[in-house]
């Protein structure tokens, strides 16, 4: 999948979601998804810092 189609395939997500999901519903959703991203991005760069001290 290219990028193009990544970032389409995203935002048809989206609209989905937002069309069947209350207000309440869809903001708990897009919080724990913030929550899910940033741990991604935490455990990627802790992992990305050891491989750096492992090859030393």
């Amino acid at each position: 999948m290219n990028p193009c189609e990544l970032t389409a395939s995203v935002t048809a997500l989206a609209n989905a979601l937002a069309c069947r999901l209350s207000e309440e519903e869809l903001g708990l959703l897009a919080v724990v998804l913030t929550q899910l991203g940033d741990t991604l991005t935490t455990i990627a760069a802790q992992k990305a810092i050891c491989c750096k001290r492992e090859q030393k």
